[in-house]
């Protein structure tokens, strides 16, 4: 009796394990194509936000329910939508203000990387982002003030 109490126990130990790990990979990835956009718009790339907002749908998409709650997911692809059917770097960064205030609830409910993930902030815009490094690089902005900012907050 001992044996098949050990044994299960250490079944389900495994499959937890690789339940969270299988959730890290795909929070991840999320967070990865989150950071592709905020990059294309420091960058004044439209091109490329939109491009970029379109893998963010698909990998949201392919993510488990039981990872990312409705109302997020709802709130996420609206904000990603909303990039992919403009080429106008303005109106992309005007949304991109909902966006990371969506991504920053969402990294607040469930870990989205193994290294932490900072929240910045630029009071020009009254707007956040995340970032995967503290150096401000302001996606609102982009060249014109590229380090007007601070980081608020290091989520781990």
């Amino acid at each position: 009796m001992k044996k098949l109490l050990f044994t299960v126990a250490i079944l389900a130990t495994v499959l937890v394990q690789k339940t969270i790990a299988q959730n890290n990979t795909e929070t991840s990835q999320l967070l990865n194509s989150y950071l592709d956009i905020k990059n294309a718009l420091v960058v004044g790339n439209a091109t490329t936000a939109t491009a970029k907002a379109e893998e963010f749908i698909q990998t949201l998409n392919t993510i488990d329910a039981k990872i990312i709650n409705t109302d997020s997911h709802d709130a996420l692809l609206k904000d990603a939508q909303h990039i992919t059917k403009t080429k106008d770097i303005k109106h992309q960064r005007e949304h991109f203000a909902t966006f990371s205030t969506n991504m920053y609830t969402l990294a607040k409910a469930v870990k989205l990387a193994d290294k932490p993930v900072y929240y910045a902030y630029c009071s020009m815009k009254k707007a956040h982002w995340l970032s995967s490094e503290p150096a401000i690089k302001n996606p609102y902005f982009g060249i014109a003030m590229l380090t007007c900012g601070k980081v608020e907050e290091t989520l781990k």
